[in-house]
């Protein structure tokens, strides 16, 4: 029996709760996307056991009901009429939806948009720079070499400069111009300012001082700072948009980025920057003195809040601490080992949403990343994974806390500072065991913690999903799908895409084409195709309809390396020519290939066979479906 589309918006619609508790209003390949007002005020149960309804989640702020391909088109249609709303893109919806996220989410989301593109520079001048220093410790002569003067320029320049990267960055994701924002950036870092990173072993007295109009600006400069730099651009694109809404036209040009750099600079080495320094000051103080109380409690404190301090940009001052302990009587450093633990847990968490994602796009971070923290360079490992991710940071901060414990409890001291992870072991000498010890049970606890605890997010799921690749021919008993492209089968639940591997979006299976040629798997009618050229559903024999989506979250690629040949209602024969891709270009991009076939409403039959596994060629049987 036909799906009363009218009817189904209108059920959606009052169990919303109605035009109130509605913000916007979009759909994909197969779900309707929402932004209420209160999802509290919906009874998810009856919202679930609608008629046409195939299943509901709430992720990232929106509402998702997945209705299927060919027919979440005709929905929204009849729910845009009775709602009264007007159409939104799905770029519309997601920022409605990011805009009633809490705060908190909103700052964490904020810096995680703000590190992701600088990801690459971090990545690699922290692998370079432990590997750099690890050879310099392991080989005395290396590390006076011109090798090492040469190699150690290059490692250090991202993080030298960071506060230039990160201004950049910051000024695109808060709408500024790029420019403007390096100018900022680059006053922070200015070489007339002294290096922030030698400041903690000056005395206050001695620190240059410029004073204007009787009130005191230190003349210290950020290097290595994340914070101050973000709050700094945040406000530099207030002031800017300000500007060019107030300023007239005729001299917007050059009054409005002159006076935003003089407003922002001025706020930011008078204000934001002092104000942060006296920060810094409380929590070193706070952490010279927890470390050496509490039989270990305070090491293992210490051992959780690290990474907060390297999200702060302040865990470089450590090092005055550390310079401290070794100008002591028994001349151990005995912050090494908390410092080492917390790393070395933030690495594993990494790890281990690099090996559980499935996303290739998250895989490609994060294992290098954790690599990078292994030998002590953690920047990417907590920017660019686990602070975005949050779940990842809090499962590493239990690890280290765990870890410095242990170090605590073995009173392992090192005899220098500015090494941890790996090339820990090259200063530990005397402690080489209980360090191995340390390393592994922070990594083991952060781990295993990450493993069982974080979940992937799939607000993006049926944007990149699979695609549904049939052809068949009807029988007296049952009708069969023809094989639409050439490549590998492989079953539906090993399909890369939880969505289509769950079966929610009806029976199937995956193929790993070999081929960039998609073909009408029957005789049929095009019912939907996407507007991405990735996906196209076809209707034949019998109601079977058939989706056919070519690679996972390729919708992100939209539309470049796709050619479609045939449009909405058009009858197509099997074998016909629907969609032609580039495969090469969906690896380039990061995407996985694999093409999803999936009989959507495979529910409205008794029986589903795959007839095929392994390697098929294009137009050979690959499923069977058994009539009512």
């Amino acid at each position: 029996m036909a799906m009363d589309y009218g009817k189904c918006a209108k059920e959606i619609y009052e169990t919303l709760g109605g035009r109130d508790n509605l913000v916007s209003a979009a759909h994909c390949a197969t779900r309707l996307r929402l932004v209420t007002v209160d999802n509290g005020k919906i009874d998810m149960k009856k919202l679930e056991n609608i008629d046409g309804v195939k299943g509901v989640f709430s992720n990232n702020g929106q509402l998702q009901l997945i209705i299927g391909t060919g027919t979440v088109n005709k929905v929204y249609d009849e729910f845009l009429k009775i709602s009264g709303m007007t159409a939104a893109t799905k770029e519309e919806v997601k920022a409605a939806a990011a805009a009633k996220q809490p705060l908190f989410k909103r700052m964490i989301k904020a810096l995680g948009d703000v590190f992701v593109p600088i990801l690459p520079a971090i990545v690699a001048t922290g692998l370079m720079m432990g590997l750099v220093e690890a050879l310099g410790k392991a080989i005395p002569s290396f590390a006076g070499s011109d090798w090492y003067g040469i190699l150690d320029l290059m490692a250090n320049t991202a993080f030298t400069f960071l506060p230039v990267l990160v201004a950049v960055s910051a000024t695109r994701v808060f709408g500024g111009n790029i420019f403007l924002g390096a100018v900022i950036g680059m006053i922070m870092i200015h070489p007339n300012l002294m290096n922030a990173w030698s400041v903690g072993g000056v005395d206050a007295a001695e620190i240059p001082v410029w004073r204007l109009f009787g009130f005191p600006i230190r003349q210290v400069g950020y290097q290595g700072h994340v914070i101050p730099v973000v709050i700094a651009i945040w406000l530099m694109c207030k002031i800017e948009k300000w500007l060019h809404k107030h300023v007239p036209e005729m001299i917007d040009l050059f009054v409005s980025p002159l006076c935003t750099v003089l407003a922002t600079a001025f706020l930011t080495l008078g204000i934001i920057g002092p104000i942060f320094s006296t920060a810094e000051t409380y929590v070193l103080d706070f952490a010279g003195w927890i470390i050496t109380v509490g039989h270990g409690v305070g090491a293992m404190i210490m051992g959780a809040l690290y990474p907060l301090t390297v999200v702060c940009g302040i865990h470089h001052m450590y090092n005055v601490i550390e310079a401290g302990m070794l100008s002591a009587a028994d001349g151990l450093n005995i912050w090494m080992p908390i410092a080492s633990a917390a790393n070395f847990a933030q690495g594993a968490a990494c790890l281990a949403v690099g090996l559980k994602a499935r996303k290739l796009k998250t895989k490609s971070v994060a294992i290098p990343s954790s690599l990078s923290a292994a030998l002590g360079i953690t920047e990417p490992a907590i920017f660019g994974v686990n602070l975005r991710f949050t779940k990842p940071l809090v499962c590493g901060m239990a690890g280290g806390a765990v870890g410095a414990l242990l170090g605590s409890f073995f009173h392992i001291g090192a005899t220098s500072y500015g090494v941890t992870g790996i090339p820990g072991f090259l200063i530990t000498l005397d402690y080489t065991w209980q360090y191995a010890i340390v390393l592994a049970v922070s990594f083991a606890v952060s781990f295993a913690l990450t493993w069982f605890v974080w979940k992937e997010e799939q607000d993006e799921e049926e944007e990149g999903m699979d695609e549904k690749k049939s052809r068949e021919t009807e029988l007296e008993e049952e009708m069969i799908v023809y094989a639409p492209v050439k490549g590998n089968v492989i079953s539906r639940e090993e399909i890369p895409d939880d969505t289509f591997a769950s079966g929610v979006l009806g029976d199937g299976v995956g193929i790993e084409p070999e081929e960039g040629e998609v073909a009408a798997p029957f005789d049929g009618e095009i019912s939907s195709v996407a507007d991405t050229r990735h996906a196209v559903g076809i209707t034949g024999p019998g109601g079977m309809e058939v989706l056919i989506h070519v690679g996972v979250d390729t919708v992100n690629m939209k539309g470049d390396g796709f050619e479609l040949l045939v449009a909405e209602g058009e009858k197509v024969k099997a074998g016909q020519k629907l969609i032609i891709f580039d495969r090469e270009k969906i690896k380039a991009a990061g995407y996985s290939t694999v093409t999803a076939v999936l009989l959507t409403n495979s529910d409205d039959y008794q029986g589903f066979k795959a007839l095929k596994t392994g390697n098929i060629e294009k137009a050979e049987k690959l499923f069977t479906v058994d009539k009512n």
